[in-house]
């Protein structure tokens, strides 16, 4: 394996201790001369995978190859450097990690980068690497990349193959990216995604997923709105992702389907093992463990036909917008409740994609005082390249 040393200054706390190295990519490839990061859920072949708690770390061997995404990104020439931070097996947005501390977010100072893929978020604002590699199952991405300005995809579940990666939710969890530049970012959806051969034409505004947001969405929401209709030539319908029925509902299907699903994924180890969570985190494993059979095939039940709605909602041709988190990035030092409340909001929003298997993109924008924000374009399943396209043509258009 060829590897190189670890030249960069990780001032933002961002690097896992056992991920500080450099591994070169392909001499040629359309990634050539970038660098990008792995979340440390991601195998890279000779390295142990951390998962964000040191007794998982303790109770795996390394890996003895790399996760796919990891060998395309190697395959077309990016080189990888090093792995990065993550909240507990992923079980978090906030972007704090009991272990290992709360990274930098070099866009928006004192406040949190989001997570899960917070170590990911942190290297890529601080423009310490050009892209990384993160993974979204209720949010993990979509929430970092608005919290730090960054773009960020959540792909149609399934799209990216899930081996050689640490689960948490696999009826959720998506490989997913992070870039400060569009141009990178859609260089990457280049290598790992195939093309689709739809267009989106219908843009719509999820009104109900809007009114769960602060209002500091509201102006960027409607200027993307009104450039996202003058690009696609068609007005924008106000249209609910959720009509006659509330999206935090839906936000407890997802949880409870996820949490029933984690715990059948860790329930033994976690039992064996005993690892030392989070306080928050640790609530969530309890909770999961709690989550009975019945309750599980009952949500199950009421996801298939949210997912069958949300689908027929956008059709062949659907894009609809929504902001990427109900808040801004909450400070360094808020309080632990009003940072669970943020969380369910968010997940909300978040949700809908999720439950319905759809990809997401986030576009950076800012409040009027400058505060990252996202806003995002959910789009038909299979759709993610064109979404990213879409998606640049109107940040574009917005100067």
């Amino acid at each position: 394996m060829n590897m190189t040393s670890f030249d960069i200054d990780d001032d933002i706390g961002a690097w896992v201790p056992h991920g500080r190295f450099v591994l070169p990519g392909a001499a040629q490839g359309p990634l050539a001369g970038l660098r990008f990061v792995a979340k440390d859920v991601f195998d890279v072949a000779g390295h142990p995978t951390g998962a964000g708690n040191p007794t998982w770390l303790a109770t795996h061997a390394p890996a003895t190859r790399h996760a796919p995404a990891v060998q395309a990104l190697l395959d077309a020439g990016a080189t990888l450097a090093g792995k990065v931070l993550t909240d507990e097996l992923a079980y978090s947005l906030h972007g704090d990690n009991h272990h290992h501390g709360t990274p930098v977010n070099r866009a928006a100072p004192g406040r949190v980068t989001g997570g899960s893929s917070s170590g990911t978020a942190a290297a890529v604002a601080a423009r310490k690497v050009d892209f990384g590699l993160g993974t979204d199952t209720g949010g993990s991405t979509r929430v970092p990349a608005s919290y730090c300005g960054l773009w960020g995809l959540r792909t149609t579940h399934g799209a990216l193959s899930a081996d050689g990666l640490v689960p948490l939710h696999p009826g959720f969890d998506t490989v997913t990216w992070l870039a400060h530049d569009g141009d990178v970012f859609e260089r990457v959806g280049a290598v790992l995604l195939p093309a689709w051969p739809g267009t989106l034409r219908r843009p719509m505004l999820a009104t109900d997923a809007v009114a769960l947001a602060d209002p500091e969405f509201d102006r960027p929401l409607r200027r993307l709105v009104d450039v996202l209709a003058r690009v696609l030539g068609a007005a924008v319908q106000d249209s609910p992702a959720a009509p006659g029925e509330s999206l935090p509902d839906w936000r407890q299907v997802y949880a409870t389907v996820g949490a029933h699903e984690g715990w059948q994924v860790h329930g033994d180890w976690i039992t064996q093992a005993k690892p030392v969570f989070g306080a928050a985190i640790a609530g969530r494993w309890q909770a999961a463990s709690r989550v009975s059979d019945g309750a599980a095939a009952e949500a199950r039940g009421q996801m298939a036909r949210i997912r069958a709605q949300v689908r027929a909602w956008l059709g062949v041709d659907g894009v609809a917008v929504l902001p990427s988190a109900a808040s801004l990035a909450p400070w360094r030092d808020a309080d632990p409740a009003a940072v669970d409340a943020v969380r369910l909001r968010t997940m909300a929003i978040t949700c809908i994609a999720g439950l319905a298997g759809l990809p997401q993109v986030s576009v950076p924008m800012a409040d009027e005082d400058g505060v990252p924000l996202g806003v995002s374009l959910i789009g038909p399943a299979g759709s993610d390249r064109a979404l990213i396209r879409l998606a640049r043509e109107v940040h574009a258009a917005l100067g």
